[in-house]
């Protein structure tokens, strides 16, 4: 099963992205800081760090940043409501994938599952 960390400091936000993850399938871990996540990403294999930008402590790029020196074959996803921050997101962390608030919760899972899906796909052989 694939391993999802979010991390989003909005509790509600928080609560109805890991539903919508969960019921597609996907095991969901979820914090509301960045500093909360790190020491999850230390001790446990995820698959995908799903991370709002903006959050107390420390930011979505500052904590995408330290995952990737600890884990580099972990994927990033950012999920933002502020362009300028996307922009920024864009240059500092490249390899990520940026989703705009407001997003439908299906546009979230199907951007999630475009990142794994050739993993998904059965061999032939």
């Amino acid at each position: 099963m694939i391993r999802i960390l979010l991390a989003e400091d909005d509790q509600v936000m928080r609560e109805y992205l890991a539903r919508a993850l969960e019921k597609s399938g996907y095991a969901v871990t979820a914090v509301d800081r960045g500093t909360a996540a790190l020491p999850l990403i230390e001790t446990e294999r995820f698959d995908l760090l799903l991370s709002d930008i903006v959050m107390p402590e420390m930011d979505g790029i500052e904590l995408a940043q330290r995952a990737a020196e600890i884990a580099p074959d972990m994927r990033i996803m950012f999920i933002t409501g502020f362009a300028a921050v996307t922009l920024k997101a864009g240059k500092q962390v490249p390899q990520a994938r940026v989703l705009s608030k407001p997003f439908h919760l299906r546009d979230l899972v199907l951007e999630v599952d475009r990142l794994f899906e050739m993993e998904q796909v059965p061999s032939s052989n």
